[in-house]
């Protein structure tokens, strides 16, 4: 009971039920649905269109179906079950499925068969920016996030394991083939179905075989890595101690382990193409994909996109700025961090017209002010390490002015796509369904800077 004597605005539910109202009352001429809309609206959807039998029943327009993933990609609605949900309590979903509601089985399977034609829209949308005078290559920078892949750590077997179950199997399969002899007397154990059992055992041995010969593949791989590596550090300091004219300081580099699979190596059989890899937020271990993006240093927009199942990010720049399409341009230079130096990308940036700013050790946090005011070093002779020329280049006034933005753009854009549009985790399992997948993201990260560069207006 309420004892005061003043008058309170109230609410009769009942006839709040009945109210009527508009969805243009609800979405401002500037919200990011009727964006995206707008945007779609441009676009070449031809090619999807082209995989559509011409006749049959009446299916929903590609345009709706994409609009509400990419709405949903933006919002952090990635399952197509909430997708569907969203249909009908949320307005945005609302407006763009026109009042239809489309299940969640057929927005999931317009995903999964239209993955391919992402990427040509991911381009598209570029082309709109720069039409729009809201992109134009020049700088870029360049870095990779670690994504969860959508597998589960408890399908996941080491390589010793692995072995171990082989030979308990192989053991239970000889038993099982002796015990056969029993079956035809008859002397059998209840309701027990020998063949079934072999069935069974032999169906798990080729899938450990598959297993065991991923990982043995994976361990070359890393072998022929690490060597190469090796081998590269090794010339680096033979370098410096020549330029140096002195022997060789520090301790020398350790070369890589025996080459074949290590115990703890696993293999995972919900998504076998995932890896496990070391968390970015903490210091465990997860089933993951290793993403990149390139992101133009004035309009924050994601100029390329790549996936991986490596575990490090030194192999995987050249395929990342390899990714830029023709139509976008060429890049003048790009900044990356430590964790993709190497005398090969260096050359091969330079080979297709980027110049590379890549820093060759870690950034102190705080400088001193020596170092901060000191007199720029004099040029490296021409004979000098690719390791010396870089961190020359990097100290100069042009290289700095590149370099330090590095954080102040690809960072944040990657932070922007796990905290605020959250995606955290694929939805899609194998290699080529979670590229995909990162294709759609970007695109949809593409949409929401868009929306904010044009201000709202196409």
């Amino acid at each position: 009971m309420r004892s005061m004597t003043r008058q309170f605005k109230t609410v009769d539910y009942a006839a709040s039920l009945q109210q009527t109202v508009t969805i243009a009352e609800c979405l401002p001429p500037d919200h990011l649905a009727r964006f995206i809309v707008s945007v779609i609206a441009v676009l070449d959807l031809s090619t999807i269109y082209a995989q559509y039998a011409p006749r049959g029943g009446e299916p929903y327009a590609p345009e709706v179906l994409l609009g509400l993933l990419l709405y949903g990609y933006v919002s952090g609605v990635f399952s197509s079950r909430q997708i569907e949900r969203a249909t009908y309590e949320s307005i945005p979903f609302r407006y763009i499925a026109g009042g239809w509601h489309p299940d969640h089985d057929t927005i999931a399977n317009f995903r999964k068969t239209f993955l391919a034609q992402m990427a040509d829209l991911f381009v598209q949308v570029l082309l709109v920016a720069k039409e729009a005078d809201v992109l134009q290559l020049g700088r870029i920078s360049l870095d990779g996030s670690k994504v969860h892949a959508d597998a589960s750590k408890s399908k996941a077997v080491s390589y010793k394991r692995l072995l171990e179950l082989e030979r308990l199997l192989q053991q239970e399969v000889a038993e099982l083939l002796a015990l056969s002899a029993q079956a035809e007397a008859g002397t059998l154990p209840g309701t027990m179905d020998v063949q079934e059992e072999l069935v069974l055992r032999h169906t798990r041995l080729a899938n450990l075989a598959q297993a065991k010969k991923v990982l043995e593949l994976r361990a070359e791989e890393r072998y022929q890595a690490e060597k190469a590596e090796y081998e590269a550090k090794i010339q680096a300091r033979e370098a410096r101690a020549r330029e140096e004219n002195r022997k060789p300081r520090g301790r020398k580099p350790k070369p890589p382990q025996q080459p074949g699979p290590r115990d703890q190596d696993q293999y995972n059989f919900t998504d076998p193409d995932s890896r496990v890899m070391k968390n970015s937020t903490d210091k465990g271990f997860d089933q993951h994909y290793n993403v990149q993006v390139a992101v133009e240093q004035d309009s924050f927009l994601i100029v390329a996109h790549s996936l991986s199942n490596h575990p490090t990010d030194r192999h995987e720049a050249l395929p990342t700025l390899d990714a830029i399409a023709p139509e976008v341009g060429t890049p003048e230079a790009a900044a990356l961090d430590t964790g993709y130096f190497s005398a090969t990308n260096i050359t091969a940036m330079e080979q297709r017209g980027i110049e590379p700013y890549i820093a060759t050790g870690r950034d102190t946090h705080h400088k001193s002010w020596r170092s901060r005011f000191a007199e720029s070093p004099a040029p490296p002779p021409e004979d000098a390490s690719p390791m010396v020329k870089m961190a020359y280049k990097l100290k100069t006034e042009i290289g700095q002015e590149i370099y330090k933005l590095r954080k102040s753009t690809v960072e944040p854009v990657i932070g922007i796509i796990k905290e605020i549009m959250g995606f955290r985790q694929f939805s899609l399992r194998g290699l080529a369904a979670a590229a995909g997948e990162w294709c759609l993201v970007c695109l949809a990260f593409n949409l929401k800077r868009l929306h904010v560069l044009l201000a709202g207006q196409l």
